[in-house]
């Protein structure tokens, strides 16, 4: 039977006791991990966030109604112990940090009965993770887990204390804002005080941090959650966390000098690893050209290679026929690869056709110095062997060619490569390597929208030399915006802001909207900045994918206490889920059903 605390009080977590207080009499709490009964004694791993410790209970030291309740207990009751320190008397257990010491039980309490659970509580678990997020509660009691949530509150400490240091101010912005449907979609919420209007959740507090420059702030620090209604991948979630800043009086390298040694700080202080500063720095149009991808992995080589020029006048359509569409034909070389079974060369055809190829041209390079190709027989041998020394291809190596329009080669490539170091066992998750993206382009078309839209947001400094391109090649002009990127992942990106109304202005006007609109969207920024507005900058982490990395997780769900599924929904608490019609109509929302035609 389950009893209260009864004026008890816990001494130390299971692995604060250590060979200090042998002879001390302590009382600790936790759940029971494992019970092993050898007759005259009984064994309990007693677990809590801080680790395991053994319990022992000995009917001479702990009464018959004890030893009778320790025989009683199962996985997951919840427990209070009272007991003598003592060294191990049977051989010491070095995986464990207590492994040397036991507690000598004098008395118990059951706190809490448990039913069996539906998994067992254990690190690396292999349950499916549907069910582990559905008893997320129990998912949660993992060691590595806690390790995990315990190390996102340390980064977070550690952040706050050295933005502090560095005379940031923690203001916290609106969580029910005005909707400004120019990036992702917003989490609308209805308004029962304003039938037919609607708050919007902040995709960032972009706009609220650089009103609190115009306010005279100077260096503004916040953690932040952001709410953004799309798509779930695995470094996504709806709802997720920043790490966001903003900084008066500065230009981009005021800003990534705070941020290297903010990291370098963190890093360091949270899981002991040193980073080098300066760290390195990549023009957009570099990353995209060496690794496809502007948030590129530099753990490995596998660069592309553009061989458009070696291939223009050959004789294989699908590449002749890519260039005189305007794009482009690239390769990688996977080294050491070229026997490759044609069964997985195949399924890295398919691989490549989900991200918009149209198929994969294959070259192997033999031992004795002779091809094996997909392509062969539309070209000679002479231009065959250009190609190969173009790739520096060598006996035994895998050339692997996309030809499309850039876009579609790069993402195929770039994707490509991350998949095959994956396959090929490259990553070393050991390693830390980072870089600063530049030199974003301002725009990017739009198909669907058919304009061009901001490739990060409306207020984005543009390079000063591209500017006068602004009217008559708008796709070439370039942003003063750095990302961050550690692994192939983006943390987090920033830019230099807008600050003056004759180039904000003209950026609307290059993004499709009118004057009336602008101000419609934007006018409580826009009045703001008549008044005088400094120059500012800044930067946001996403701290999910930050710890993410820091503890080698497959995906932020890791990371995160109570994370959503792809479809955005909790399998735990069934959120999202109808409301009582009573709340729809306080708030004027009728609910119409979809009829199938």
């Amino acid at each position: 039977m389950a009893e209260s605390m009864r004026g008890l009080h816990r001494t130390h977590r299971c692995t604060e006791v250590s060979t200090a207080n042998v002879g001390e009499t302590v009382t600790v709490m936790g759940w029971v991990q494992k019970r092993r009964n050898l007759g005259s004694l009984i064994f309990i791993d007693l677990r809590d966030r801080s680790g395991i410790l053994q319990i022992v209970f000995d009917e001479n030291s702990v009464g018959s109604d004890g030893f009778a309740k320790a025989g009683d207990l199962r996985s997951e009751y919840v427990i209070a112990v009272v007991g003598t320190v003592q060294k191990r008397s049977a051989a010491v257990n070095e995986n464990l940090k207590t492994g040397d010491i036991e507690v000598i039980a004098t008395s118990l309490r059951i706190l809490s009965e448990a039913e069996t659970p539906p998994f067992q509580i254990e690190e690396n678990s292999q349950t499916k993770d549907e069910v582990r997020l559905k008893y997320r509660y129990l998912d949660l009691r993992r060691p590595d887990i806690q390790r995990n949530l315990m190390l996102r509150s340390k980064v977070a400490y550690l952040m706050r204390e050295f933005m502090t240091k560095e005379g940031f101010l923690e203001i916290e912005t609106p969580i029910l804002c005005k909707s400004t449907p120019e990036g992702a979609r917003d989490y609308l919420v209805p308004s029962r005080i304003h039938p037919g209007s609607f708050y919007a959740l902040p995709q960032s507090p972009q706009l609220f941090k650089q009103l609190l420059m115009a306010s005279g702030y100077d260096r503004y620090f916040q953690i932040a959650k952001c709410f953004r209604d799309e798509d779930l991948r695995a470094d996504r979630q709806p709802e997720f966390t920043q790490a966001d800043m903003e900084l008066s009086f500065v230009d981009m390298d005021d800003v990534i000098d705070v941020n290297e040694r903010l990291l370098q700080y963190v890093f360091k202080e949270a899981i002991g690893v040193e980073i080098s500063l300066p760290l390195q720095r990549m023009p957009w149009q570099e990353a995209m050209d060496r690794f496809g991808s502007d948030k590129p992995d530099t753990r490995f080589g596998m660069e592309l290679t553009n061989v458009s020029e070696i291939v223009r006048d050959c004789g294989f359509g699908v590449f002749t026929g890519a260039l005189e569409n305007g794009g482009s034909v690239r390769g990688i070389n996977v080294k050491g690869q070229g026997a490759m079974p044609r069964k997985k060369i195949d399924k890295l055809v398919e691989f490549a056709k989900g991200y918009g190829a149209k198929g994969l041209a294959y070259l192997c390079v033999n031992e004795d110095g002779t091809y094996k190709s997909s392509f062969a027989k539309f070209m000679t041998e002479e231009e065959l062997a250009k190609l190969v020394e173009a790739m520096a291809g060598e006996p035994g190596d895998l050339l692997l060619f996309a030809a499309d329009k850039n876009k579609i080669v790069w993402n195929v490539l770039g994707a490509l490569r991350v998949e095959l170091a994956k396959e090929l066992d490259l990553l070393d998750s050991n390693q830390y390597n980072f870089l600063w993206v530049t030199e974003f382009p301002l725009l990017e078309w739009s198909e669907e929208e058919n304009r061009y839209m901001a490739m990060h947001h409306p207020f984005t400094m543009p390079m000063e030399e591209d500017w006068d391109k602004i009217d008559t090649d708008p796709g070439a002009v370039r942003a003063i915006a750095y990302d961050i990127v550690l692994n192939g992942t983006e943390l987090g990106g920033g830019s230099v802001r807008i600050h003056q109304d004759d180039i904000q202005e003209k950026m609307f006007e290059v993004l499709g909207f009118t004057k009336e609109r602008a101000h419609e969207q934007f006018g409580f920024l826009l009045d703001a900045f008549k008044y005088g507005v400094p120059p500012h900058a800044g930067l946001a982490y996403g701290l999910d994918r930050l710890v993410m990395h820091m503890v080698h997780a497959d995906s932020i769900r890791d990371v995160i206490a109570f994370p959503k599924v792809k479809d955005a929904s909790c399998l735990m608490s069934n959120a999202p889920d109808v409301v009582d019609p009573k709340q729809l109509e306080e708030l004027g929302i009728e609910i119409s059903e979809e009829t199938e035609e």
